[in-house]
């Protein structure tokens, strides 16, 4: 038997959750990941990073797949990915090509036994114990709302922008760079660690403030960063409590997290919208930032009093508390359901795989397509 192998008779199901910033990993049935990684692999030829969802062509993919799951089962897992069943925890927005690449990857390249497919937005409820909430996650490139109803996600309610952990690190590169020189040229690691460290959620009042070119109130302190060892970067208080303004400015469209949010519930039955304002669940690495959600409550609050969301009669707002950290939430919910028969039941076995070369996905009508 390899050294890499478990020592356990029944091969343990590999749960994976590839973010477009963090992959995390670990077994069916565990309460946390193994661990969580960057989604990303050195470049052969260049020797620098790559991010596995930069890619440049389905065969480009192919390859940075090909490294990442190498280094995930014989670096991290130490297990033998032949012949063993593999759950995938993927948004419902995840495109074809990437599902599908990784799919041929797994099953061809390292000729695993078979695979299940989950949505994060589903599965994230699991833990919780309950049926209908709505499902906010904002994670690195995008924030992704939508409505699960007993136990069903609703589609066509889905809301979708570009404001997450990416434009927060670009909003805070602007901020710095009026204070100090050479920010321009700081690494995405660096700003992700100042803005963990240093930044937070504010009050909508303050924030108001100082936006004004003469603010009335005083700032939070400033921290001087240090950066490369010998440099440093003065992050003042204005930064410290602005960098995360850009997640509830209104853009051209009048478009924020907020909007996205009663937007989907507007999309929903009328009987189920006060229901989904009580079941808020907010899932991703930058829901974890301090004062995230009384923020969000203030803005969602405020929103209510305008013309356009006057019809959702919604009296008040919830959020739930989950028993894990928001990054991880949606891959322990694929641990959950992967201790159950869940697997057997709906899970690509190898020969069904190469029977038609594709997962089945709820946007082909071949897999949905009711038979009376």
């Amino acid at each position: 038997m390899p050294i890499f192998e478990t020592l356990s008779s029944d091969k343990q199901i590999v749960v994976l959750d590839i973010g477009a910033a963090y992959t995390k990993f670990g077994f069916s049935g565990e309460f946390s990941p193994r661990t969580i990684i960057k989604s990303e692999v050195r470049c052969k030829t260049t020797k620098q990073f790559r991010r596995v969802w930069n890619y440049k062509s389905a065969e480009d993919l192919y390859d940075l797949l090909v490294d990442f799951m190498h280094s995930i089962f014989f670096k991290y897992a130490l297990v033998s990915p032949k012949d063993r069943a593999v759950i995938i925890v993927e948004s419902l927005l995840c495109p074809t090509l990437f599902r599908e690449t990784l799919a041929k990857v797994l099953f061809s390249h390292y000729e695993i036994a078979m695979l299940l497919t989950l949505p994060s937005h589903l599965v994230s409820l699991s833990s919780l114990a309950v049926e209908t909430a709505m499902v906010v996650d904002v994670g690195y490139k995008e924030a992704v709302v939508i409505p699960v109803c007993h136990g069903l996600p609703i589609i066509q309610a889905w809301q979708a922008l570009p404001i997450a952990a990416e434009a927060v690190h670009d909003n805070l590169r602007s901020l710095l760079s009026s204070k100090n020189t050479g920010v321009q040229n700081l690494s995405e690691a660096v700003l992700e660690d100042i803005k963990i460290r240093c930044c937070f959620v504010t009050e909508k009042s303050r924030a108001e403030q100082l936006a004004l070119v003469k603010p009335g109130i005083i700032p939070c302190p400033e921290v001087k960063f240090p950066v490369g060892g010998t440099d440093s970067v003065i992050v003042t208080g204005k930064v410290r409590e602005r960098a995360f303004e850009v997640l509830y400015e209104e853009d051209n469209d009048h478009l924020c997290l907020s909007t996205m949010i009663l937007d989907a519930i507007l999309q929903t039955d009328i009987d189920l919208r006060q229901k989904l304002a009580d079941n808020l669940l907010m899932i991703g690495g930058t829901t974890m930032t301090p004062g995230f959600k009384a923020r969000l409550k203030e803005e969602l609050e405020k929103q209510l009093k305008c013309n356009r969301y006057s019809k959702l009669n919604i009296k008040s707002f919830a959020f739930h508390d989950l028993p894990c950290k928001e990054n991880y939430a949606a891959w322990l919910g694929g641990a959950i359901y992967g201790a159950t028969e869940l697997l057997n039941m709906k899970a690509v076995t190898k020969e069904m795989y190469f029977k038609e070369n594709r997962l089945p996905d709820w946007i082909n009508l071949r897999d949905n397509v009711r038979t009376l």
